[in-house]
């Protein structure tokens, strides 16, 4: 909520409306879904870690935009998003050093001990983009609508985050 300058009324930054709602459930599992398939398929054909973390991160900005964002940065704690874009660059390095210390270069995947490894090393590292972009983007987002969220009296002395 802010305070609307002209009349001194707290005015909620999102419209509450069951039509938004309603549709966000119904729709926010298979945004979910094609944004995994993305992920998973940037090694065969188009698509990627990349474009399918922004897909993924996508749910979240919806959930934000129809319930709240304040309620969505309750039930998806900052600190979470930033422990999952940790995961992320984990599993990235993972692979890639992984590699070198089999004795190939980075992100060599044929050295790996696996049927298929450029295969699945490829998708391993796709779904690790993946994760690390859609932390990015929902951090992003957190951070962005932090700065909407304060009292205008404090952002104006502060210099101003809008």
């Amino acid at each position: 909520m802010s305070t609307d300058p002209e009349d001194g009324r707290e005015r909620r930054l999102y419209v509450e409306s069951p039509i938004i709602m309603a549709t966000v459930r119904v729709v926010a599992p298979f945004v979910f879904t094609f944004g995994l398939y993305i992920m998973f398929h940037g090694a065969d054909s188009a698509g990627g870690g990349f474009q399918g973390g922004v897909i993924v991160s996508t749910v979240i900005l919806m959930l934000g935009i129809a319930f709240g964002i304040e309620p969505v940065r309750e039930w998806l704690d900052p600190a979470a998003v930033v422990a999952v874009v940790g995961v992320g660059v984990g599993a990235f390095l993972l692979v890639g050093m992984g590699t070198v210390a089999l004795g190939g270069a980075f992100l060599d995947y044929p050295v790996l001990p696996i049927t298929k490894a450029s295969k699945y090393g490829i998708e391993f590292v796709e779904l690790a983009i993946g994760v690390i972009v859609s932390g990015i983007v929902v951090g992003l987002f957190f951070a962005i609508a932090a700065g909407v969220t304060q009292d205008d009296d404090e952002t104006d002395r502060e210099g101003g985050l809008l």
